[in-house]
């Protein structure tokens, strides 16, 4: 089951949310964008603005911006891999400093609740209280709760199998071609010959059989 604790640094986590009342947090395409904006800006340690001014600058000075955060390896944590669902989310994390598994996530939380609440005339909080994590504490387990993540869309009835590779709003496709700015893969794909192999490790286990009974702890619904 999920618990709260200290937060150790340099260990990995699998942290999740949900909307509140189990309403959908991600309605559109530009939501999904900026989702994902929100996750890769606010992993740095020290972002240079915050992101709603980030946004109002120019396309050069933007991409500059992003540049040096990507490059800056001074982060809260080092994201392992994600998905992003119609009402939920999971990211496998490993904390890098002191406190950044808290920091990170209530940045995320709050800066897209805030994009989410003002596009809506909404009021309140948009995320079911506070983030729910498990400690891995294996690299068996690392491995599991990455596949559990990059098959959430097809257990989940999202999408068809067939759309798993291409599914933008998760960290497998660039699993695959290794094109990852803000993603640390190499925890996980270093456990295997190559990304292809890694992609056999997920698609067998579309079926899920003994490996959900692995994972079924860390679903929202526990």
């Amino acid at each position: 089951m999920a618990r709260r604790f200290v937060f150790a640094t340099d260990q990995y986590y699998h942290v999740f949310n949900r909307g509140i009342a189990r309403q959908p947090t991600f309605l559109t395409y530009t939501d999904y964008k900026q989702a994902l904006l929100t996750l890769s800006y606010y992993l740095a340690l020290h972002p240079p603005m915050k992101l709603s001014r980030w946004k109002e600058l120019s396309m050069k000075l933007r991409d500059q911006v992003l540049e040096r955060i990507y490059e800056n390896r001074d982060r809260h944590v080092d994201l392992i891999s994600f998905v992003l669902m119609p009402n939920h989310f999971h990211m496998l994390v490993k904390q890098h400093t002191d406190g950044g598994v808290t920091r990170f996530m209530n940045q995320f939380a709050n800066s897209y609740t805030r994009y989410f609440n003002t596009k809506r005339h909404r009021l309140g909080p948009l995320f079911q209280g506070i983030f729910k994590a498990v400690i891995i504490e294996t690299i068996e387990q690392l491995l599991h709760v990455s596949r559990y993540i990059h098959l959430n869309p097809v257990v989940s009835h999202v999408i068809a199998e067939e759309e798993l590779d291409r599914y933008p709003w998760s960290s497998f496709p660039q699993y695959l071609n290794r094109k990852s700015p803000f993603l640390d893969t190499l925890p996980v794909l270093s456990e295997f010959i190559s990304p292809d192999a890694y992609r056999t490790f997920v698609h067998d286990q579309i079926d899920y059989g003994e490996t959900l009974e692995k994972v079924k702890h860390l679903c929202l619904d526990e």
